[in-house]
């Protein structure tokens, strides 16, 4: 394979090889150093293209994560690869269903790494657990996966839910 965008399960997975001429964003050296740090000499040795995203194709990539819910759930890390997916025109590897979801709303092809992907496509919505409120989706990428705040009218945990 070559010329993909890859997600960081790849770059923890995958041959030397699989990875030549693959494209990465920076921000994926702080995330290997923190969760597989026996993998740099690899991600050093292989012949990956590092790349930032440009401001329209982070525009893109954004609008689609509101537009869908799926911002509440993304990194910033998650943001950029979409980005970089749909400014190069190139496939997105990854097993985060939530990136897959994206692409697939982007018109992105996707492939993943180790799993069978997702089968069809949801759209999500913040809610309070205990008054049911609903918030508008985030526009910018989660800090801290899971940690969404707290609802205004009654102080219960707000939580991502799927619309159905």
């Amino acid at each position: 394979m070559s010329g993909e965008v890859l997600d960081t399960g790849a770059l923890i997975s995958w041959s030397i090889n699989q990875m030549n001429g693959c494209v990465v964003t920076p921000s994926q050296r702080e995330e290997i150093l923190k969760i597989a740090p026996e993998r740099e000499v690899v991600i050093n040795t292989s012949n990956l293209i590092w790349k930032m995203p440009d401001e329209e194709s982070l525009a893109r990539a954004s609008k689609f994560a509101v537009d869908t819910g799926d911002m509440a759930g993304l990194s910033k890390v998650d943001l950029e690869l979409l980005a970089l997916s749909i400014q190069e025109n190139k496939k997105l590897i990854t097993d985060d269903y939530r990136l897959q979801n994206l692409a697939e709303k982007a018109g992105i092809n996707w492939g993943s790494i180790s799993t069978k992907g997702i089968s069809k496509l949801w759209e999500w919505e913040l809610k309070c657990l205990a008054c049911k409120k609903e918030y508008p989706t985030p526009e910018v990428p989660n800090k801290r996966k899971s940690d969404w705040g707290e609802c205004v009218d009654c102080g219960s945990s707000l939580k991502l839910k799927r619309k159905k």
